[in-house]
């Protein structure tokens, strides 16, 4: 079954809306990039009007911004904390916008969005 992103056949209520046409190809979805600890491995992608995303399949190094200082750097990504996005997520310690990783420099929430930014930004929690 092809994945859409167009309306949803059932009105909040639960009523099917009465179909008009087929699904679209513009509507149809791509897999979801399922960002992991890992080798370096990335895809780029053509998107629609001609553009490009890069998708950040797996990583193990973090650019992480402390707050105090103003200073970035770049550094190692040492576990997986947690994923507030899912459980399902947080079980297969998928790394997504809001996650909270353990660095070199201490605990870490992703700032970017990695399957289609394809960099893993973040920046340091106090704890």
């Amino acid at each position: 079954m092809a994945r859409s992103q167009a309306r949803s056949r059932r009105k909040y209520t639960g009523k099917k809306y009465k179909y008009f046409r087929k699904k679209r190809k513009r509507e149809l979805t791509r897999p979801t990039i399922d960002t992991e600890i890992g080798d370096y491995r990335v895809k780029k992608q053509r998107v629609m009007g001609g553009n490009t995303k890069i998708k950040l399949f797996s990583t193990m190094f973090i650019n992480v911004t402390d707050p105090g200082s103003n200073k970035t750097s770049k550094v190692r990504i040492l576990g997986f904390e947690s994923n507030a996005a899912s459980k399902d997520l947080n079980r297969r310690h998928i790394l997504t916008k809001g996650a909270i990783v353990e660095t070199e420099l201490g605990n870490a929430r992703i700032t970017s969005r990695p399957g289609q930014h394809g960099a893993l930004n973040g920046i340091l929690i106090s704890s």
